[in-house]
């Protein structure tokens, strides 16, 4: 499984972005998916999933708006993000998992096992 992340760029804050996540794989229908970021100096954090129900989940910091969304027939997945903070600057990568993950799991990075390069998002004040 090979991802590619995509839509990064500057944006004001206050202002929207939406990244883009291309798969390979023609099961992408069963895939679980995420997206995490990290910031410089900082760990891996947990932005939103999305389970091959389509149930999503989302850090409380970006709970109402960012949207995490998946099109099975494109083997695509979006992050449309919203009102965006400084804080939200970060490089933002999109993970898969084949085999899940279980719902106690999906938070955390070891639970997927594919992941994408990569895409830097930049909020300015």
């Amino acid at each position: 499984v090979q991802l590619q992340a995509s839509g990064g760029g500057l944006v004001q804050a206050g202002g929207s972005l939406r990244l883009s996540c291309a798969a390979s794989g023609s099961t992408f229908s069963t895939y679980g998916l995420a997206w995490f970021r990290q910031a410089p100096g900082k760990e891996r954090e947990f932005v939103a999933a999305i389970r091959r129900n389509a149930y999503t989940y989302y850090a409380d910091s970006v709970q109402g708006r960012f949207t995490i969304s998946r099109v099975n027939a494109e083997n695509a997945m979006y992050l449309q993000m919203n009102n965006l903070k400084p804080e939200d600057t970060a490089i933002y990568y999109c993970a898969a998992s084949t085999t899940g993950p279980i719902l106690s799991a999906l938070r955390y990075p070891q639970s997927y096992i594919y992941w994408g390069q990569g895409t830097l998002v930049t909020v300015s004040s």
